[in-house]
């Protein structure tokens, strides 16, 4: 269940590798060292009262919570795709604009929740790299394709992204005062998603400190290229079983089809025609089985592609000729096109 677009594993993610040993490492050291813990408290009382601004910085990067650690670290291998989706600048640059967001907009939710309802709200709130987990699911929900996977009590379904949401729920639940984080997280990913006032522009990593990353650490937490892939949902029945093996075997054959053409499409040049290569495995007639003399072959009109997965594909930053190639030969299939203009 959980999502299926882009290869398992870490790679081409290495900001994402790097948040999830990083902070997690640091959390358990906090753990092992229970007098450092008053370091990386979220205090807005001292924030506000006692002008304690490195507080924002160091309450708001390791969790002092392992079920809040664990689940964020959940979402953040999840979240990954977008990594190799934007590239891993403008994947720090979302991170690092909702994180600054996020700040703001925690000490004007505390101040409106005691002034609108006078609820009086803990002086700490839940420390950690949060705000930006739950900012991420405002591209998660707008961008990735939903795809269901099992059907349960009539109209409610499970999907690719079901296991996503209840990990999400998880952490919204994990404390009393995590909702004001959660909402603060939102808010800030759906105005820099939204490139409300150009945040996007004033709040992003400059291109001289992303080269000296992508210099200095990227050969530290890169990831090789996985070799196999091996994706069984968890607790399938062995009819769900049986057919996502059959998706496997479809996917990797038109994957190492479409890889060996890409190939010869660098030496001649010009669009590869993926249809006429390798038509998908649904629309297959096995020969074996047929009765009768044989009809001469004849060619078939080119697969009508749906202009809205077009544009959900251009919108993931895909060129238009590509986003039509991938979903004829995926008979349309919007997850399996996003698979291999995403691995290629």
């Amino acid at each position: 269940m959980f999502t299926s677009t882009g290869s398992s594993g870490l790679y081409k993610a290495p900001l994402s590798k790097s948040l999830l040993l990083v902070p997690s490492a640091l959390s358990l050291l906090t753990l092992l060292l229970p007098h450092c813990q008053k370091f990386f408290v979220y205090d807005l009382h001292a924030v506000k009262n006692d002008f304690q601004i490195w507080r924002l910085i160091c309450g708001r990067i390791i969790c002092l919570d392992l079920k809040d650690t664990f689940c964020s670290s959940l979402l953040i291998y999840n979240f990954r795709i977008f990594e190799r989706r934007y590239g891993s600048r403008k994947f720090a640059s979302f991170l690092l604009g909702s994180w600054v967001l996020s700040a703001l907009f925690d000490l004007v939710l505390v101040e409106a929740v005691q002034y609108s309802f006078g609820i009086p709200v803990a002086n700490s709130l839940p420390s950690g790299f949060l705000a930006p987990v739950f900012a991420l699911f405002v591209p998660f929900y707008c961008s990735i394709p939903r795809v269901q996977v099992a059907q349960i009590l009539g109209p409610l379904s499970i999907t690719n992204k079901t296991l996503i949401y209840i990990l999400g729920l998880q952490l919204f639940a994990s404390g009393p005062y995590v909702w004001i984080v959660a909402i603060s997280g939102l808010i800030s990913g759906m105005c820099y998603d939204r490139k409300v006032f150009q945040v996007h522009q004033l709040l992003r990593i400059p291109g001289r400190m992303a080269r000296f990353s992508s210099w200095a650490l990227e050969p530290i937490f890169s990831s090789s290229e996985p070799t196999s892939e091996a994706r069984v949902g968890m607790g399938a029945t062995v009819d769900i079983q049986r057919q996502q093996r059959m998706e496997q075997l479809d996917r990797q054959l038109m994957l190492s089809q479409f890889a060996q053409v890409r190939r010869q499409r660098q030496q001649q040049g010009g669009m590869i025609n993926w249809n006429r290569l390798f038509p998908p495995l649904r629309q297959r007639r096995n020969i074996n089985y047929q009765d009768g003399p044989r009809s001469e072959p004849r060619a078939s009109p080119p697969l009508e592609v749906s202009e809205e997965q077009v544009a959900r594909l251009m919108e993931m930053g895909f060129s238009r000729g590509d986003a039509l190639e991938a979903l004829r030969a995926s008979n349309n299939d919007l997850n399996v096109a996003t698979n291999f203009l995403l691995q290629h």
